[in-house]
């Protein structure tokens, strides 16, 4: 099994380029299934999780092409209506193949989902939801055996919570229903954004009416496209946040940055440098970071995803902070593993107190899921000495090239077998 070296106390300088989003192109990739044309797709990051869908897209019958970061989907002979669960269990986003199925079909037999071990997930909300739409459904032997008797019919659906999942499988499968779908208390994440845009491209029918609704009207048929997709603001985040923990000086290029204001305010308000201009971002780190007390939530809060990365910065100020997890239940994981670095962080329920004033040292370590993963990475870059890294097949679901982008700024991490 693979493992990352990484010798730390070096300060991060130079510029690293965004890749593309991974959790933008994923329910895009599952909106493809409502073509039968060709879908040009760009801007695709090269992980594992990208892999896993085109896979489970295949499998499903699509014919793909994908080459220097470009896929073809063609979808004139998708005629398979079962998402099996090997291909389904690495990765949460599977299940968003279950909206476009039941939008082209009328009914799909699809695994309950994996992933990262960072909570339940559950999926009532996006079956709930479907079944407004006409949607029968049962769960059995691990699968969602799901109807639509009469075709998807639109209807007025109200997310009983703000679910990226949910909301994003109901946009994919109103945009075939008959009539028209209404969507209030949707989250309005940029990669949703993303979405809505590419299915206008594609000639689907939606408008935003409100901050967090939407009105759809079922459309019969989607033409041939060509779709960019949007910046992976989480992989911008993270280098940020890298930049702030080494007292280190990068550009961070290819973004739109005011997708990640949140971001880039709280970094100033801990002591960080940052210069924004429209697509580029300049952070030169400070050795005296301040601590700050701060919530996850549902965009435009504080991402879940940068929780993790940002705990091991808050290590290293010059007090005591307090990070509240209010998206999933178990996403405290990491802490651990900083522990055994010296890290003394605390939890209490969905609160995590960290005493600031931490110098890291190096540590043999065991990533537990993909942000905590690159959250090891970046305590093991602040530490002194020679940290091992294991179960880095999480970190390659979500970072394209995360070793050749950091060793271009002075990290010194290898990956190793």
């Amino acid at each position: 099994m693979q493992k990352l070296e990484v010798f730390g106390s070096s300060k991060l300088k130079g510029s690293i380029s965004i890749s593309g989003s991974k959790n933008a192109s994923l329910p895009i990739l599952a909106a493809t299934l409502l073509s039968n044309e060709k879908v040009y797709l760009k801007n695709l990051p090269k992980v594992k999780d990208i892999e896993t869908m085109i896979n489970l897209l295949q499998s499903l019958g699509s014919i793909t092409k994908y080459k220097n970061k470009e896929l073809i989907v063609n979808n004139f002979k998708q005629n398979k209506k079962f998402a099996s669960y090997n291909l389904v269990k690495t990765m949460r986003a599977g299940i968003l193949v279950l909206g476009p199925l039941l939008a082209k079909f009328g009914d799909a037999k699809v695994s309950l989902p994996g992933g990262c071990a960072i909570g339940t997930r559950p999926v009532d909300i996006h079956l709930k939801s479907l079944s407004k739409l006409g949607v029968r459904y049962k769960i059995f032997q691990g699968y969602v055996h799901a109807t639509a008797p009469k075709g998807l019919i639109g209807s007025k659906v109200h997310f009983s919570k703000i679910s990226v999942g949910a909301t994003e499988n109901l946009i994919i499968a109103a945009s075939l229903a008959k009539g028209t779908t209404t969507l209030n208390n949707c989250a309005i994440e940029p990669e949703i954004k993303d979405l809505v845009n590419f299915l206008k491209k594609l000639g689907c029918n939606i408008k935003w009416t409100a901050k967090r609704s939407l009105k759809i009207i079922g459309v019969q048929k989607v033409k041939e496209i060509t779709y960019s997709i949007m910046f992976d603001r989480i992989e911008a985040g993270t280098y940020l946040i890298a930049a702030a923990a080494t007292e280190g000086n990068l550009k961070i290029k290819n973004i739109k940055t005011s997708i990640i204001k949140t971001e880039i305010n709280i970094l100033r308000k801990i002591g960080a440098k940052v210069t924004v201009k429209k697509d580029e971002i300049q952070i030169i780190g400070n050795k005296n970071i301040k601590g700050i007390n701060i919530k996850t939530a549902p965009y435009p809060g504080f991402p879940t995803d940068l929780q993790a990365q940002l705990m091991v910065l808050l290590c290293k100020a010059n007090r005591k902070s307090l990070i509240k997890e209010d998206i999933f239940e178990n996403r405290f994981m990491h802490v651990s593993e900083l522990n055994r670095m010296g890290a003394q962080i605390s939890i209490r329920g969905n609160k995590a107190l960290v005493p600031g004033k931490i110098k890291f040292a190096p540590a043999e370590l065991m990533a537990t899921d993909l942000r905590a993963s690159v959250s090891l990475i970046l305590a093991a870059l602040s530490a002194k000495g020679k940290s091992i890294i294991n179960r880095i097949y999480h970190l390659d679901r979500g970072y394209e090239n995360l070793e050749k982008k950091l060793k271009k700024v002075g990290a010194k991490i290898k990956r190793i077998n």
